[in-house]
């Protein structure tokens, strides 16, 4: 295994990792703890007795791919988030950096907010039950996932060098925000797997393919839409639909995993 992310806030920065705990539930700690959501969507939704916080209700990379541009850290045992924008500078100053109290939370939404109007995507905040923003999550609870049930998520690394060689603009790992990534197996191996699979000393089920959305398009550096991979998949690799990686589940209960750990078949 070559790379470990988790995604404190929906549809912000990747944060490398050199450890994650998967819990009981499914879910990766510390990963989608927080979103920034529409004003008429700072409440989930229903599906099957669960909780559901579709991303098209909020800030997410799929219609705001402006927010690849941000960079954003968060320090979970200060409940504290900072943003910055990229540039030319290696540490360039934050436009944000606040605690979750309401008036740190306030000001965040306000920084978020004033970039977003600032940008090409600005149009998408317009309509009517958008604005204000809200930023709900309590900072510790993984809960923001694109599917109600949660799932870790887990992509080849050589599937995506597939689509980096076919692509006029660079494709790497930040594109499909993955949990996992795996170094060693052939293009679209991960795809046909069934059953179960060993993660070091944590077991799970496979689920499902991961089905791609426009969030993909998105340059992780520059924000622009610059790669049109939905339909390379479908019409370059030849896929029936856009599809890369695949979900699994913890059977028996979680544990951490590691950077370096085998990823193996199991019984």
């Amino acid at each position: 295994m070559s790379s470990l992310f988790r995604y404190p806030v929906k549809g912000f920065t990747p944060e490398s990792r050199d450890v994650l705990t998967v819990q009981d539930d499914g879910r990766v700690a510390g990963d989608r703890v927080l979103a920034f959501r529409f004003a008429d969507a700072a409440e989930p939704e229903d599906r099957d007795g669960l909780d559901y916080w579709p991303k098209s209700r909020g800030l997410a990379l799929m219609d705001f791919p402006s927010l690849a541009r941000l960079r954003l850290t968060y320090d979970d045992g200060a409940r504290r988030v900072r943003i910055a924008l990229t540039g030319p500078v290696d540490a360039p100053a934050p436009i944000a950096d606040e605690g979750l109290d309401p008036d740190g939370r306030r000001r965040l939404v306000e920084a978020v907010t004033e970039y977003v109007q600032g940008t090409a995507d600005a149009r998408r905040l317009r309509a009517e039950g958008r604005l204000p923003l809200a930023l709900v999550g309590d900072g510790g609870t993984s809960r923001f996932q694109d599917r109600p049930r949660g799932f870790v998520s887990l992509h080849g690394k050589a599937s995506v060098a597939v689509l980096d060689g076919i692509s006029d603009a660079p494709v790497d790992d930040r594109r499909f925000r993955s949990n996992i990534v795996v170094e060693g197996l052939a293009p679209w191996a991960e795809l046909g797997w069934t059953g179960r699979v060993a993660v070091g000393d944590v077991l799970f089920e496979v689920q499902q393919p991961i089905g791609r959305c426009l969030a993909v398009h998105a340059n992780p550096d520059t924000g622009e839409r610059d790669a049109p991979l939905l339909k390379t998949l479908t019409k370059e690799v030849g896929q029936d639909q856009p599809t890369l990686g695949i979900l699994l589940l913890p059977v028996g209960g979680g544990g951490e995993i590691r950077v370096g750990d085998e990823v193996r078949p199991a019984p």
